[in-house]
């Protein structure tokens, strides 16, 4: 008795660019995967304190937004991490390119369940308060953005920027496979409907400079698992970036902590597991340690670091 296929589904513009990173990715970087599972109990305690003033004041800052805020700070002890790398495999050259500003690549959950990621800019010169409000006005930009219309932008400046780069072959085998099947041939906007979101202003909706690669990527995990005991062991680097970080759902544990008398016990701690995967041609633990310690240090003195 033979199989009988259930559906048959090809590639959109969207699923087309995130299997040529993610291949690309697999292909070319030797990943290296450091599991932190930082003690937060009073740092988790003082945010929800912190949470409930201003929430007298009608505001209010999700962890996810505290996270990308500790994290962009932490990554000011380890510029290394914040970097692009270029690597010519046949001449044995690369060059690495860190940079002052830190943009971060964040993968976005949409309303039907799909996944786009998006560069938050200039994290690490935020505030709390500033980076809440820039969540809030993505999310608005989102609601008019048309996802195929946004990708098929990316993936046209991408299209170009290879041919600058002299890949021609690369190019010409896209170009082929995108234009000589209808089955697999990318659709987008025309006609009525193209002027219709071409006249929505750029201010309103996501355009090319969001969607550019970002100088890392941290993507929270924990938003997606909350109901389940489990951790990222392994993360996938954008190239070319040279970093990846995962927040996963925050959990208790029991630990062994030293009590006032000097004496072993078991206690329940609050904790929230990290994924944090480097490129192994460009880093090593030694450059990854700063930024793990960076952030200890702001969970262990929550007090200076929560302000609105």
């Amino acid at each position: 008795m033979s199989r009988k296929p259930t559906s048959v589904s090809r590639f959109g513009i969207q699923r087309k660019i995130v299997a040529n990173m993610t291949s690309e990715s697999w292909r070319s970087i030797p990943h290296v995967s450091y599991m932190f599972e930082p003690d937060i109990t009073l740092f988790y305690e003082k945010y929800k304190a912190f949470n409930s003033e201003l929430k007298k004041s009608g505001k209010h800052v999700t962890f996810n937004t505290v996270m990308l805020k500790a994290i962009s700070e932490a990554l000011k002890a380890a510029p290394q991490l914040n970097a692009h790398f270029n690597f010519e495999q046949k001449l044995v050259r690369g060059k690495v390119t860190t940079f002052d500003q830190i943009d971060i690549s964040m993968p976005w959950l949409l309303p039907d369940n799909r996944m786009m990621t998006i560069t938050m800019k200039d994290m690490g010169n935020r505030s709390l308060g500033n980076i809440t409000d820039y969540m809030a006005e993505t999310a608005k930009k989102i609601e008019k953005t048309d996802l195929n219309e946004a990708m098929y932008e990316v993936s046209i400046h991408d299209t170009w920027d290879k041919l600058a780069k002299g890949k021609f072959i690369q190019v010409g085998q896209r170009l082929f496979g995108s234009f000589t099947s209808k089955k697999h041939r990318v659709k987008h906007l025309t006609g009525a409907a193209k002027k219709a979101y071409d006249a929505i202003p750029a201010s309103e909706k996501l355009t090319l400079p969001d969607l550019q690669q970002g100088t890392i990527t941290v993507t929270n995990i924990g938003a997606s698992t909350r109901k389940h005991d489990g951790a990222v062991a392994m993360l996938m680097i954008i190239p070319p970036q040279v970093c990846a970080i995962a927040i996963g759902a925050i959990k208790k544990i029991p630990v062994v902590v030293t009590n006032n008398e000097g004496k072993d016990e078991i206690a329940i701690r609050t904790t929230v597991p990290l994924d944090i995967c480097f490129d192994h041609r460009v880093l090593d633990f030694g450059e990854v340690a700063p930024f793990v310690d960076a952030l200890q240090n702001i969970f262990d003195n929550p007090d200076d670091f929560l302000k609105y």
